[in-house]
């Protein structure tokens, strides 16, 4: 395969989707010919009105948006109307501990092909105030080095991807950062795929959107300035403005901001996740899409004998939790201590939960002697 950029129209869009290698690799064999086809849009939730009223293009009102703000907010989480009849019990029996469950997880996974997918931020990493600083624990790295000795492992983020392997620095995972729209194999060599020393493939299909991208986050960086707290970092094909130090009584000022300056761009949009505020680019491209991608990348895209799991926190997770569904294959792992809608099958608190999950898969592969999850 030579160098070159192969444009993808996407029949459901207005936009092409740019695939570019950038060098020869066989690690994603088919993906640069056709990325895979998925249902479009957005998984539907109880607050749905709420997050159709922050799109741009609307006329939403300021007030919708704080409100919005403020349910997805862990400390207004138990107060929001979709959840007033969901007691913890009630909501356990409905999502159980994947700890708990952790044995007939593994029944259901026997004789296939475990491929994980882990969110970063508040489940590899725990939630802080300062984006900058979440760093993975030495113990959790170990961990998922090992796991992506026994499993193919890819971490699928709404970070930047560069930003996210700077905290990680393992580079034998598949990295999918911008909420799945710059995915990138492991530069070295892959157990799973035999690739060349330094080769690695680089899928973008948002590419055309990086000037629009930096012109927004320059703006939001001057326009955000006079409110404390506020801090917007750019992840390349998004932007995300983090409200999480900022004071409540600002949060509709902070809207108002962000609102004043995605009014001048119809091609980008709002989505919201743990006290943040993310822009994106209007393409039918997600966390769920990037899942599907890895699987056809990794040669399971038709497989019955493949198991993928899925574990994160946030409500662009739910995009990925859905997919799996759908597809009736492995699950999804919701990562909070706090009942919430979700198409997850399982749960787990916080990331040493999740450590924990992670290391007994490790510990049972180790134990099943190759033969009970093909590697």
């Amino acid at each position: 395969m030579t160098k070159q950029n192969v444009l993808v129209s996407d029949t459901k869009s207005t936009f092409n989707m740019a695939i570019m290698p950038i060098s020869n690799s066989p690690i994603f064999p088919r993906a640069a010919q056709k990325p895979p086809a998925a249902p479009g849009g957005y998984i539907s939730i109880s607050r749905k009105k709420l997050l159709k009223n922050l799109e741009i293009n609307g006329e939403a009102r300021i007030n919708t948006w704080v409100d919005s703000m403020k349910a997805s907010s862990p400390t207004h989480i138990k107060a929001t109307p979709s959840l007033a009849d969901h007691d913890q019990s009630s909501w356990i029996v409905r999502h159980p501990s994947a700890l708990d469950m952790f044995e007939q997880i593994i029944d259901a996974a026997k004789g296939k092909q475990i491929v994980m997918f882990l969110d970063y931020d508040g489940t590899l990493s725990p939630i802080v105030d300062d984006p900058d600083r979440a760093f993975m624990s030495r113990p959790m790295r170990k961990t998922v080095r090992k796991l992506a000795m026994c499993f193919p492992t890819a971490i699928v983020t709404g970070r930047c991807r560069d930003k996210v392997y700077s905290f990680v620095k393992l580079a034998e995972l598949y990295y999918a950062g911008s909420h799945g729209m710059d995915i990138k194999g492991p530069a070295k060599g892959s157990k799973y795929k035999k690739v060349s020393e330094g080769n690695g493939v680089l899928f973008q299909p948002a590419s055309e959107f990086l000037p629009m991208i930096d012109e927004v986050y320059k703006q939001l960086v001057e326009k955000t300035k006079t409110t404390e707290g506020a801090k917007v970092e750019n992840n390349k094909f998004c932007v995300s403005v983090h409200f999480r130090c900022v004071e409540e009584k600002k949060w509709s000022e902070l809207a108002q901001q962000v609102k004043s300056v995605l009014k001048e761009y119809p091609k980008l949009r709002l989505t919201q996740g743990r006290k943040v505020l993310e822009i994106r680019p209007t393409i039918k491209w997600d966390k769920g899409k990037a899942l599907e991608f890895l699987l056809e990348s990794l040669g399971f895209a038709n497989c019955t004998d493949v198991f993928p799991v899925y574990i994160g926190d946030d409500r662009s997770d739910e995009d990925a939790f859905k997919i799996l569904r759908d597809r009736g294959q492995g699950f999804g792992i919701l990562v909070s201590k706090f009942p919430k809608e979700t198409s997850a099958s399982y749960s787990l608190q916080e990331p040493a939960q999740v450590m924990d999950f992670l290391g007994r898969l490790v510990e049972w592969k180790g134990l099943s002697l190759g033969g009970q999850a093909r590697v």
